[in-house]
């Protein structure tokens, strides 16, 4: 399958590789289809792409969160969960999404939604986390920078 990205170009994405939010992402519930894509070429802090499969120029900066908060432990009732399949430490796949301003010292994620992916079911689903000291903006660049400087 060909799909035009908004930083790559044209991919040819194995089938395999689409994730699916049955709700989509919030405030962007339209859109149910994505693919993570990353620059092989550049190593940023294990910075991806969460590009949508159905809009070009739909395509989010994601990261592993304990790349930036080791302790994270998002709290979550079950049920929310349920509709991508059983969860194993195996199949858990936890990102969370970036905003990077032009002033890139004020980068920062999002602790309090991230999206959960079952990787065996390719079934995603972005949630607010229980967690009342996680932040809508975490900064991150002094993290990242520190880390890059080791």
């Amino acid at each position: 399958m060909i799909v035009k990205t908004k930083f790559f170009g044209e991919v040819n994405l194995p089938e395999e590789k689409i994730i699916t939010l049955d709700r989509g992402l919030i405030g962007l519930e339209d859109y149910k289809k994505f693919t993570i894509l990353y620059d092989c070429e550049k190593d940023e802090s294990n910075i991806s792409w969460f590009q949508s499969v159905e809009e070009p120029t739909l395509a989010l900066p994601i990261i592993k969160p304990w790349t930036v908060k080791e302790d994270y432990n998002p709290v979550v009732e079950d049920e929310l969960l349920s509709h991508i399949g059983e969860l194993t430490e195996e199949n858990l796949v936890i990102l969370l999404t970036m905003t990077v301003p032009e002033d890139v010292t004020q980068m920062s994620v999002n602790l309090k939604a991230p999206i959960i992916i079952n990787a065996d079911t390719r079934k995603g689903v972005q949630i607010i986390v229980e967690n009342q000291d996680y932040e809508v903006k975490f900064k991150i660049y002094d993290i990242l920078k520190e880390k890059k400087e080791d």
